[in-house]
Formats: C-alpha cells, structure tokens, sequence
C-alpha cells in the first residue's frame, strides 16, 4: 500500500509540474528528469550541435510540451514553412495544428533569399525587435547558424544580451545553432549568457545512429543537472530514450 501511495505522489508532483508555467516542460518524462525537472520559465537556452543530431526534433518536443502546459509560443524557423513545419511535427505524433488554428502557436518562416529587410536593419537586430514586439510567452528560433555566419562578433553578442534582456520581461527564449557557427571563443561567451545550455551529439553504435542530449547548465533547475541522455529518433513516434547501459554494450 505504501508503495503505491508513493507512485501516486509521484504522478501527482509530475502533473503539478507540467500543468505549471513556471517551469518549461518537453512533456516527455525522462527528458524532464534529466533537465532538472525541465526550463525554467524566463530562461535564455542555447540549443548546439553538428549536423543532424536533434536539434529540431528537440525543439519539437519542447515546443508541444510548452503548448500542453498552455503557453502562447512563436517559432522563427530558417529549416521549414507552416506546412512542413506542422507535417514533419505530426509525423512524430505531436500534432499541434490546432494550436495553429486557434493562434495559441505562430509559425514565421524566414527565408533569407531575395528578402529585402526593413532600413537596412541587420538581420540580428531585427529578429530581436521583431521577438520584443510580437506576442508569445515562448518564442523559438530554429536555427540562428544562417544569421551568425556573416555577423560581427559584436552584432552575435549584441543579439543574446538582447534576448537576455527580453528574458528578463518574462518570455522564455529557446535558440538552435550549429557548434560550428561561432568560434569557440565566442561559443564560450555566448554559453555564458545563456541561462539553460544544451549540447546534442551523435555517433554510430553498430548499425544504429545513437543522438545524445548532454544538459550542461540550466540556471535555477529544480534538481541536479549536468546529465547525459542518449535517444533514437523514430517516425510517428518521436524520441524514444535508450538506457545509457544499453548504448554500451
């Protein structure tokens, strides 16, 4: 009896959790846990890895779970449109065409060519105006890595110190790019403005492609980070965690 009355605390502390703003959930339970419980509300969180290691499957998955705990969320995306966007999120069983439908989700695709931007503005300033002036308790930008790759290193630290100051106001702010897109001088700067850090990786294990999710700093995390978690991404299901020990052996 005492067992299962400890389950059932257990799955109501979980439930407070992801039906609270305070805290950013994925709404995938193992991720969560090894996030400290999940992002802070209010955070600025670096998103960083090579080439197809889970980046936008990860911002995905935070993406519906934001939209489950009733946040309002804008996404900037340079990788898709609104229709591929919503598809590709479907065919990982995360269908959020609803909270497209009803506005509680708005999508910007950003496509750089042939786009004449207002003034002259540079490309970061204005993504950062753009953000401050727009509604969205979660706003996402996936990928920044075509923005950063011209910019001046004080345009890239203009750009975070900006979203940090966003933060500040109260929306959270979730940003992909590839380790490659800074050097990585400015890749330690940028991490250090950052409150939340994430690091992807893949490697080969056998004949299976093996991503892992190294959370390396979430500032204000409920619980212990500094955790590594290694997934497989799988159609019409999404992550599906693998146990360290199975990746092992």
């Amino acid at each position: 009896m005492g067992e299962e009355e400890n389950i059932d605390d257990e799955e109501i502390k979980i439930k407070s959790v992801f039906e609270s703003k305070e805290i950013l959930t994925s709404g995938n339970r193992e991720i969560d846990q090894k996030m400290g419980g999940g992002i802070p509300a209010g955070s600025l969180t670096l998103i960083e890895g090579a080439n197809d290691t889970g980046k936008s499957v990860l911002t995905q998955q935070l993406m519906w779970g934001a939209l489950q705990q009733g946040f309002s969320l804008a996404t900037y995306t340079t990788e898709n449109t609104i229709k591929s966007l919503l598809k590709q999120m479907d065919s990982l069983s995360l269908d959020v065409s609803d909270y497209f439908i009803f506005g509680r989700l708005r999508i910007y695709p950003i496509h750089l060519k042939g786009v004449e931007w207002a003034g002259g503005i540079p490309l970061l300033d204005y993504i950062a105006s753009h953000i401050k002036a727009k509604p969205g308790e979660v706003i996402l930008i996936d990928s920044l890595t075509v923005f950063v790759s011209d910019a001046s290193d004080n345009a890239i630290l203009n750009f975070f110190t900006s979203c940090k100051n966003i933060c500040d106001s109260g929306k959270t702010i979730l940003i992909t790019a590839h380790t490659f897109a800074f050097s990585e001088e400015m890749l330690t700067r940028v991490r250090s403005i950052c409150d939340a850090h994430l690091s992807l990786k893949k490697e080969e294990v056998g004949d299976r492609l093996i991503r892992t999710l190294e959370v390396a700093k979430i500032r204000g995390a409920q619980k212990t980070t500094g955790n590594v978690v290694a997934f497989e991404v799988e159609p019409a299901f999404g992550l599906r965690i693998i146990p360290i020990s199975k990746v092992k052996a």
